[in-house]
């Protein structure tokens, strides 16, 4: 007897249909899951495309802002070297500010609080340098008026050196002059040759005296009292004439011998008076000098001439 299995029955057509239909249509959410995850890459794509040039372009902004700051730093060290004066104080003073520009020269900047806090520093070194300028000007100011005064001192100083060096030239003329006044001075000078009879003779071997009278000027300046006059007879070859190798007197610091002496008394009024130099032989013919000295100076001199 034929046995039938209902379980291994085939399916029928209604069936098969169905399910082919199942499978070929997904279902719908998963294609509004699908176009969704796709937009939602694509604005992902665009957010990080834009997130990306902003990026380099905020890098781009912040380096060009680095070397505009990096490159007025250099220029205020150019212009701290441009300051510099002859003060030593204020010298040492910008050269520090320098040092300064140079070490934040040497930061790196490289986001933008830094880029802020070296702007931040860039503006306090400006304050600085401004304030360095105003303090710079007004010492040259200061200078200008130094030297401005120092030129009038020194023009002062110069009127009044001219004045010490006029004043001493005139008190260096005065003094010669009353130097000179306070001199004595003798006039009349007349030499007279002597023969043994007292007679004026000119030839040498008759002569046993020669004879210098003179007049002592009368000089109010001139301090009175006892003096020493001195008579100085030089042969053609300038040979002193006289009676010892020991009779000296002082002129101009120098010791120089002398024919003949005499003292007077001098009370400041014209003394008429001779002195006399005897003859020892050492007469020679042609012409004599005869030099009178009082008190170290010079006051007198005449010539006269002796034949053979």
């Amino acid at each position: 007897m034929e046995t039938k299995e209902y379980g291994n029955a085939a399916p029928n057509k209604s069936t098969n249909h169905q399910d082919n239909q199942n499978k070929k249509k997904p279902p719908v959410f998963l294609i509004i899951l699908t176009i969704a995850l796709a937009i939602g890459a694509g604005v992902l794509g665009y957010l990080y495309w834009e997130l990306d040039k902003e990026s380099s372009e905020v890098h781009e902004t912040l380096e060009v802002q680095k070397d505009s700051l990096a490159a007025e730093l250099n220029l205020m060290v150019a212009e701290y070297d441009e300051l510099k004066t002859d003060n030593d104080s204020m010298n040492i003073k910008l050269e520090a500010e320098q040092e300064k520009i140079k070490r934040l020269l040497g930061i790196s900047a490289s986001n933008a609080e830094k880029i802020r806090l070296y702007q931040k520093e860039l503006n306090t070194l400006r304050e600085v340098m401004r304030s360095y300028i105003v303090q710079i000007d007004s010492l040259n100011q200061k200078n200008i008026q130094l030297t401005a005064e120092n030129l009038e001192v020194r023009s002062r100083l110069e009127e009044v050196e001219t004045d010490r060096e006029n004043l001493s030239q005139e008190k260096e003329e005065l003094t010669g002059k009353v130097q000179m006044a306070s001199v004595l001075s003798a006039k009349n000078i007349l030499v007279s040759p002597l023969n043994k009879r007292s007679k004026e003779r000119d030839d040498v071997d008759k002569i046993v005296k020669i004879r210098v009278c003179f007049t002592l000027r009368e000089n109010p300046i001139v301090e009175a009292g006892t003096k020493d006059i001195y008579i100085r007879i030089l042969r053609p070859d300038e040979l002193v004439l006289t009676s010892s190798a020991t009779s000296m007197f002082e002129y101009k610091e120098e010791q120089l011998v002398y024919s003949a002496k005499r003292q007077v008394e001098y009370e400041n009024k014209d003394v008429d008076m001779c002195i006399y130099w005897d003859n020892n032989g050492d007469l020679i013919p042609g012409q004599y000098t005869v030099d009178l000295f009082a008190g170290g100076d010079l006051i007198g001199t005449t010539t006269f001439v002796l034949e053979d």
